[in-house]
């Protein structure tokens, strides 16, 4: 193998590896416009360290059940839970590592949300 084709090779590696976490928060995500239909649930996660914080953002056409949730063994642990919201910001810091998830829930009434969810520097 060429040394060119060595650096090439190692430079895949990393990219793939860089990739391969679905979970990893390294950049703004956002929805526009996402469909909620009658009782319908829909969940955005991402991975965070303890003391990784977080800004979130979300509006709905009608009021819908909200929550940043984690689970834990079999209980399902809500550090932020709104009930019959159309809008909700703030920001978050994480206690423990675990996979984190924005949920929302659509009650009789179909929803469409707008969301937005950014890493923010630590402290």
């Amino acid at each position: 193998m060429s040394a060119r084709s060595a650096v090439l090779l190692a430079a895949l590696l990393a990219a793939a590896c860089a990739t391969t976490d679905p979970y990893r928060l390294d950049a703004p995500r956002s929805g526009a416009g996402v469909e909620l239909a009658p009782y319908a649930m829909r969940e955005e996660c991402f991975r965070l360290d303890p003391g990784d914080r977080i800004d979130f953002y979300f509006s709905s056409t009608a009021a819908v059940a909200f929550n940043i949730h984690y689970h834990d063994a079999n209980a399902v642990v809500m550090p932020i839970e709104r009930t019959g919201s159309r809008e909700a910001s703030g920001d978050f810091e994480a206690d423990r590592r675990e996979i984190y998830c924005m949920m929302w829930e659509a009650g009789a009434e179909s929803a469409l949300i707008d969301y937005r969810v950014r890493p923010l520097p630590r402290r």
